[in-house]
């Protein structure tokens, strides 16, 4: 909850077009992909830096775990409060404006963790991230499919392109995580740098700050990066009457969303199995290494590596994406692979607690890789279900739903999770849940029109709104 070029592969882009676009057509859609992995990388390498050292950089401020529990608390409850209102936003401004604002946003709070130490600061950067990560959870996505649509209509090819940039989040998130605990590791095997940077700044920066800091002047190459490279077809001028009167009429469509069209319901369903999967994972994981390791530090270094070769995974799933729906003959029968590789992960997870024998930790590493193997097959193929459902009006609004159910769900299955005894049944509870839900794609969704949104656009100034 990823830094390597994505090399394209032998027959992916057959059904994607390289030629120039013709005049008023927008950008080809071989060149919207490769924008799309470039945002994609871009937003994704920071966060991955922070997973390293942001509990230490906060340990070292002399801030204790409660409130460092609080702290990210405050991401959570804003980003899961912020979520729909946001995918509304983009629908009604333009997904580069609301990109761009995410950008700025993760800058400010990457520059509060590398700086400041008080805790109302930290809150703060929280909170500002938190909002970020609902800001950003539909219009790169978003944007990529409008373009591919606008240039080769839609039944043009999305795997490929979603696959890509699943894998690119991924890999940024990988390398991120080894840079942000590589950089202050370096730093202190200088004679005395980490101790110069100190005194230079007045303790203000220190080693394990770096990566924040870093982080941030990535996030200005990022909103840069967003300006000039997305463009956009021009929008109806959005007025406050607008986009006070859009915003909440995109909420309400995109609440009632799976309420009328049973693949919606199932996309859902599927984003909420896989917040399940996570929560397991991330709230149960730390634990098994640090008892694995002897010691907390320890511990903490072998999960480091553990989340590092998850995102590799998860990138190699996304890559796999587009060829399992081929080997399978649809995307349905694709989320149905990805979710029971994800439920065989879990499960020899569960099966393997309370043992630290070679072949019992052979065994747990393996499905930890299955489980972001598997999440990385069914993400693309799903979204790639639910592009081909929703409509442009309301498709960064239909991202954020989706977001919202998986965010919901995981803060509930880790309550739930930490409140069951430690043993193999937290783990067996999430399998279960995730092979139910993928059991629900055995049978093909019928066909459908494609859901139109049109509360979610913007009022033209000087306008009158429909009643």
């Amino acid at each position: 909850m990823s830094g390597r070029t994505v090399t394209p592969q032998p027959g992916d882009d057959a059904s994607i077009p390289s030629a120039p676009a013709p005049e008023g057509r927008g950008l080809d859609p071989l060149t919207a992909r490769r924008r799309f992995i470039t945002v994609s990388f871009l937003f994704w390498l920071p966060i991955g830096m922070s997973i390293a050292t942001g509990v230490l950089l906060f340990t070292d401020r002399g801030l204790g775990l409660a409130a460092i529990a609080g702290f990210f608390a405050v991401h959570s409850l804003t980003a899961a409060a912020m979520e729909l209102p946001t995918g509304g936003l983009s629908d009604v401004i333009g997904r580069r404006t609301v990109l761009a604002t995410a950008g700025l946003l993760n800058c400010t709070a990457f520059t509060l963790f590398g700086l400041a130490g008080a805790a109302w600061a930290i809150t703060l950067g929280m909170a500002l991230m938190g909002c970020a990560r609902a800001l950003s959870s539909g219009p790169a996505e978003a944007w990529y499919v409008d373009t591919v649509h606008a240039h080769a209509g839609p039944d043009a090819d999305l795997r490929t392109g979603l696959a890509r940039g699943g894998s690119a989040m991924s890999a940024a998130l990988a390398l991120g995580t080894l840079l942000g605990g590589g950089l202050p590791w370096l730093l202190g095997l200088g004679p005395g740098v980490g101790e110069w940077l100190t005194d230079a700044t007045g303790g203000l920066v220190i080693p394990l700050s770096v990566p924040a800091l870093l982080g941030a002047v990535v996030e200005i190459v990022f909103v840069l990066y967003v300006l000039s490279a997305l463009p956009e077809p021009p929008r109806p001028p959005a007025t406050l009457r607008g986009v006070v009167g859009g915003v909440p009429a995109a909420i309400a469509a995109g609440l009632r969303l799976g309420a009328r069209d049973a693949l919606i319901r199932r996309v859902l369903l599927t984003a909420s199995a896989a917040g399940a999967a996570l929560a397991a994972v991330e709230l149960l994981t730390p634990g098994r290494a640090a008892a694995l390791m002897g010691t907390a530090e320890s511990g903490a270094l072998l999960f480091a590596s553990l989340a590092c070769a998850g995102f590799l995974c998860s990138a190699l799933g996304s890559q796999l994406a587009p060829a399992a729906a081929r080997l399978t003959r649809s995307s349905e029968r694709a989320v149905l692979a990805g979710g029971g590789v994800v439920a065989l992960g879990l499960t020899l997870l569960g099966i393997t607690t309370g043992s630290t024998s070679p072949y019992a930790t052979a065994a747990a590493v393996t499905g930890y890789g299955l489980v972001y193997l598997g999440l990385g097959v069914a993400g693309p193929n799903t979204n790639d279900l639910l592009h081909r459902r929703v409509d442009s009006s309301g498709r960064a609004t239909a991202l954020s739903v989706q977001s919202l159910a998986l965010q919901l769900v995981a803060a509930g299955a880790g309550l739930a999770a930490g409140a069951l005894p430690l043993g193999p049944l937290p783990w067996l509870l999430a399998a279960g849940v995730v092979l139910a839900v993928a059991l629900l794609w055995v049978r093909r969704a019928a066909a459908g029109p494609q859901v139109p949104l049109p509360s979610a656009r913007p009022v033209p100034a000087g306008s009158t709104p429909e009643r």
